[in-house]
């Protein structure tokens, strides 16, 4: 860990006089000469220098996260990610995987790929360097006020992201920028600027290394930070998660449990009463029929924290 703190304060101090991104290290300048043991360990502290660059950042990443959720809370608006090359497959991957794991509606997603979906599995050619193709894309998407929309670059000067980021945010939706460069086009145009000081690559230029990894886990903090505010985690546990197999089904029986405090037969039989439903099933195994269940879920915002709060002060109120 010392290794990676003290490997993350000299990128940072490198960074502050470079773009860094693009820097050839002197670092690493004898990667190839080391022995594969000893260049993976060296590969290695990069990750960590990477993390250590989003620890740095918690504070912005709380904020935009905050403000995403007021926009989201009480609106059908949507998240819509733009990126071209390593920096939008993660952006993709983070929005794909909040449908499984929080129930997020697909409908409340839009991707801007520079070069469309099939870039995601294949490289476009100069597609990257296209504004007009990333205010025509987002001019189809029709962003709003109630719009949250996240541009991840990581040099921070990708023509279409920064197109498309200003286009969203013309168009009044809450703008989020992430980038590996401080003063660039990108973060200037947001109104959630998350600089991720990552310093020179092990690679000069190649951002899937350091960069692309700070990018993936600021991204896991923002979005799991917004469904944190928008009250699809109940301690620790995805209560909003869809299942769709058997070993999310036993991890679904598991929670109902857990927080109801019943037995696994209860619970299983709580969950299939709410048709899968981890927050309806919860309420059930405390006791409520499946009909006030729904009312009081829907009622407390969908926020199980404050459904069980709110059955509680009932049950003490009618004992009083």
């Amino acid at each position: 860990m010392a290794k990676c703190l003290l490997r993350a304060q000299n990128d940072r101090s490198r960074g502050a006089r470079n773009l860094s991104t693009e820097e050839i290290s002197p670092d690493f300048a004898d990667l190839d000469l080391r022995p594969t043991r000893e260049a993976v360990a060296l590969m290695a502290e990069g990750q960590c220098a990477a993390a250590a660059a989003v620890a740095a950042r918690a504070m912005e990443i709380a904020a935009a996260a905050e403000a995403a959720a007021d926009r989201l809370r009480d609106s059908p608006g949507r998240l819509i990610y733009i990126g071209a090359g390593t920096s939008g497959r993660i952006a993709v991957q983070d929005g794909v995987e909040l449908v499984p794991t929080f129930n997020w509606d697909e409908r409340r997603l839009v991707y801007v790929l520079a070069g469309g979906m099939a870039a995601l599995t294949a490289s476009i050619e100069g597609a990257e360097d296209d504004p007009a193709a990333a205010q025509a894309a987002i001019a189809a998407a029709a962003p709003t006020a109630d719009d949250v929309a996240i541009g991840v670059s990581a040099s921070g000067r990708t023509p279409f992201t920064v197109a498309a980021l200003r286009a969203a945010g013309a168009a009044g939706a809450l703008t989020l920028g992430v980038a590996s460069n401080q003063g660039t086009p990108l973060l200037d145009a947001a109104a959630h600027p998350i600089f991720l000081d990552t310093g020179a690559e092990i690679l000069a230029g190649s951002t899937r290394m350091k960069a692309g990894t700070a990018q993936k886990i600021a991204l896991n903090l923002f979005s799991t930070a917004l469904m944190l505010r928008l009250g699809r985690v109940y301690k620790g546990l995805m209560v909003d998660m869809r299942l769709a197999n058997r070993k999310l089904h036993e991890r679904a029986a598991a929670m109902v449990g857990e927080i109801a405090g019943v037995d696994a037969a209860t619970a299983a039989a709580a969950l299939e009463q709410a048709g899968g439903n981890v927050k309806l099933a919860a309420l059930i195994a405390l006791g409520l029929d499946s009909e006030r269940a729904f009312t009081l879920l829907k009622s407390a915002g969908g926020d199980l924290r404050e459904a069980i709060g709110r059955l509680g002060r009932d049950q003490s109120s009618s004992s009083s």
